[in-house]
């Protein structure tokens, strides 16, 4: 009988994994809905132009944003035409050909060159010479503080010290208190794969998740900081329980700030992503397929394609894990219980 018993137990977890997988399926969009990074509805015009070398639905886009001081959709809307002109660039030539002195055109050209820099071996010589277009791009619109956020990730490239980076900062938080981007660029100059470390990093995002406004993005910051201690050196089951305990309270915020939002909600879908990806990694399965079900079809490249060439897969993988760790841990009598498994996601 004694040997019998871990074949039971296989039978029984697997029972309750057919069981209950099709009920825990329930609100997840099928695998083939599931897309990557999809443009929201003011956004998609813009990129059907753009691939017909037609700039001017972006450059209203910007200028909209620009003009009604939405810094938060400027800084996505720009980082998502930029992505796209790093393979298609001729609508902004034109762009730049008809208005040479446009704001917008220059902030665009401005993170343009600098992401293109950040794939050079020689990176830090090449970041130095696009001071100039960073300038130019802060000086569009004294107000604007996506530029700033530009010049943070510009000196954290160049090796600029504290005090500079200090400046910068400053200059940023006049434009913008709250500015996710802004605070993002912040903590990636503060962790310990840049300049600082993780308790700097985590000391940082919690302070300015504390000072944010309710349902203000930067409440995900200390969830950044946990990403960055998972994936930033080794990470095991002896890590303390100190960095455990910070992690695990960053993962409650960002489930608060998840909630404040609709289920689908386009907005916060990077943020639910990274979120049911540290989740996942610390094994609060019921909590990350919650997640899952929240972030409906709207996957993110960010956090999958840092851990994987192939981010779509990856979360659809963490996913199926999510849903199937859940299900082996609900008991055979529940018909819709979502049990609380933990575990760890390789």
């Amino acid at each position: 009988m004694v040997c019998t018993m871990p074949f039971l137990r296989a039978l029984l977890r697997t029972a309750r994994v057919i069981r209950h997988t099709p009920v825990l399926s329930t609100g997840l969009p099928a695998d083939h809905a599931v897309l990557l990074d999809a443009p929201d509805e003011r956004l998609s015009p813009a990129l059907v132009a753009a691939a017909a070398g037609e700039y001017e639905p972006a450059a209203k886009l910007l200028a909209t944003t620009r003009d009604a001081a939405e810094w938060e959709s400027r800084d996505r809307y720009l980082r998502r035409l930029v992505a796209f002109a790093r393979n298609r660039d001729g609508w902004l030539a034109d762009w730049l050909a008809a208005a040479p002195h446009d704001p917008d055109a220059l902030l665009v050209k401005a993170q343009l060159a600098v992401d293109r820099a950040w794939e050079s071996p020689a990176r830090a010589e090449q970041l130095r010479e696009l001071g100039p277009l960073i300038t130019a791009a802060a000086a569009g619109d004294p107000r604007d503080p996506v530029p700033w956020r530009l010049a943070l990730d510009h000196a954290r490239g160049t090796q600029a010290t504290h005090t500079t980076f200090e400046a910068l900062w400053g200059e940023a938080l006049q434009r913008s208190t709250h500015h996710y981007g802004c605070h993002v660029a912040a903590l990636q100059y503060l962790s310990a794969a840049w300049y600082g470390s993780h308790r700097e990093c985590f000391d940082f995002a919690e302070r300015a998740a504390e000072d944010s406004v309710p349902s203000s993005l930067v409440q995900a910051l200390p969830l950044r900081a946990a990403f960055a201690m998972l994936t930033e050196g080794p990470w095991d089951a002896r890590s303390t329980s100190v960095q455990q305990e910070r992690i695990d309270a960053a993962a409650d915020l960002a489930i608060s700030l998840s909630a404040s939002f609709a289920p689908g909600d386009p907005w916060p879908a990077e943020v639910r992503n990274l979120l049911a990806y540290v989740l996942v990694v610390r094994g609060r399965w019921a909590e990350a397929l919650e997640q899952f079900g929240r972030i409906g079809p709207h996957a993110s490249s960010f956090p999958w394609a840092s851990v994987s060439g192939d981010p779509l897969g990856r979360f659809l993988d963490a996913r199926d894990s999510a849903r199937l760790r859940v299900a082996s841990a609900t008991p055979l009598k529940q018909g819709s219980g979502r049990g609380r498994a933990r575990g760890h996601y390789a």
